[in-house]
């Protein structure tokens, strides 16, 4: 193996948005993440929205009077119906 080509690998402190905080190897000093074991939903079992800026309620209000598409066109007339009859 070459010398000093390798980056550094370091004891990592990793903090949580919630809060948490464990270490860890890594090449960073730091790192920051949004979501932990501690607070993910698939490990607390609870449902919670990670709301970013609230796209969620700008998405509710932007599609909230819009319904599904689909249901306010008229049926197309298949190929089969538009064929005469033999």
């Amino acid at each position: 193996m070459k010398d000093d080509i390798h980056p550094r690998y370091i004891e990592t402190v990793v903090r949580c948005g919630c809060g948490n905080t464990f270490q860890t190897r890594s090449t960073m000093p730091e790192l920051k993440v949004d979501i932990c074991n501690v607070c993910h939903p698939f490990f607390t079992g609870k449902l919670k929205f990670v709301d970013t800026a609230g796209r969620i309620e700008k998405f509710k209000t932007k599609f909230a009077n819009a319904g599904y598409a689909s249901l306010k066109k008229g049926k197309k007339a298949t190929a089969a119906s538009t064929e005469p009859a033999s």
